[in-house]
């Protein structure tokens, strides 16, 4: 079984032990292609991110930068600007030919929460390696907005592989020919191509920008905050718009985008030589994202945009990413959108389910 797997082998990787937790885990925690990650019930603010190295554990590093600890049985504020470690309720002992790579969930990229993951030995964040042993830690360090976390909350995901099943261009472009990948011509090159969309019908606002002063928010409460007091307005002259360096912007992909049942995707880091920015956080797409059958007749990708050095010209139709697409070991018995509380279905230029729809 090569390949991504789906929600009916995660499941019974969880029935063998492979993926555990002291807390029994919840069926909704498996997704498609992916199972949610939940935060313990300590965070210890950390003076830097590290990584343990090779041949090391976490914890015994943990005593050279740790500050203080924070319960978050009762729910806790992470400061805007602060690292934290967090370990995670579920643990693994991965099949030696098992791997993993970890991910933010969409809503947290889109709040700008760095989230990723930390294993013993980790030479790298997010990447586990086949047959790893051992606890899973979340490091959290908030860039735009301070939040109020639990214990319980999945801010993070898992998604699991049995050896390589990364499409080349030539297989993607016999599979965008079968399905239509993106709604017109694809651009693919490692991968399919993708763009911004400056040029929105009817309107110039093309994006929102983090406010640099803000107030808490509670991952708990779903649309319960006004965009206003959060977020200002961007809106295109010319059909660009000027990146500010440390400025965090919510924008869209000019192409509506699916993935094929039989297929998940990534989006990958972006390339220094298309411009000083970073394209994501939350990169992965599951099986079903944008399909028909699933409720979806392609969805734009909403880009998470971080400028880094100087401020960038960013024009209309300017390509700004790529997505690789992998084939599933199985076809999912479980899609994307069908039947599933997928908050992002059929999205256009959509901030995370804790705002209420801008009017």
């Amino acid at each position: 079984m090569i390949g991504v797997f789906p929600n009916q082998a995660i499941e019974r990787l969880v029935r063998d032990g492979a993926i555990r937790a002291d807390t029994p885990i919840l069926h909704d925690q498996i997704q498609p292609a992916s199972i949610d990650m939940r935060l313990g019930h300590t965070a210890y603010r950390v003076r830097a991110s590290f990584l343990p190295g090779s041949g090391t554990r976490v914890i015994p590093r943990l005593g050279e930068f740790e500050m203080h600890r924070i319960d978050l049985s009762h729910g806790a504020v992470l400061e805007k600007g602060c690292v934290y470690l967090v370990p995670l309720m579920e643990s693994l002992a991965l099949p030696a030919d098992v791997h993993a790579v970890a991910n933010a969930k969409s809503s947290t990229g889109r709040l700008d929460l760095l989230t990723r993951t930390v294993t013993d030995g980790g030479t790298e964040f997010d990447r586990i390696p086949p047959g790893y042993d051992g606890p899973l830690y979340a490091e959290i360090c908030p860039r735009s907005f301070s939040v109020l976390v639990r214990s319980g909350m999945r801010l993070n995901q898992l998604r699991l592989r049995r050896g390589h099943a990364v499409l080349d261009d030539a297989a993607l472009r016999a599979l965008h020919a079968d399905t239509g990948l993106v709604d017109g011509d694809a651009l693919i090159q490692d991968g399919l191509g993708f763009s911004v969309d400056l040029a929105l019908p009817e309107s110039d606002l093309v994006g929102y920008r983090a406010k640099p002063h803000t107030g808490v928010i509670d991952l708990d409460r779903l649309g319960a905050y006004d965009p206003a007091d959060f977020w200002e307005e961007v809106r295109a002259r010319n059909r660009r718009i000027i990146l500010d360096p440390g400025a965090f912007y919510i924008l869209v992909s000019r192409e509506s985008v699916h993935i094929p049942p039989g297929f998940a995707a990534e989006m990958a880091p972006y390339l220094a030589m298309v411009g000083e920015f970073r394209v994501h956080y939350a990169g992965f797409f599951d099986p079903g994202f944008g399909h028909a059958a699933a409720g979806g007749a392609g969805a734009r990708g909403v880009l998470e945009v971080r400028c880094h050095e100087a401020p960038f010209v960013l024009e209309n139709g300017q390509i700004v990413g790529r997505l690789v697409y992998e084939r599933m070991a199985q076809i999912p018995t479980q899609l994307y959108g069908a039947g599933l509380a997928s908050n992002y279905q059929g999205q256009g230029l959509k901030l995370s389910k804790h705002f209420r729809n801008p009017a």
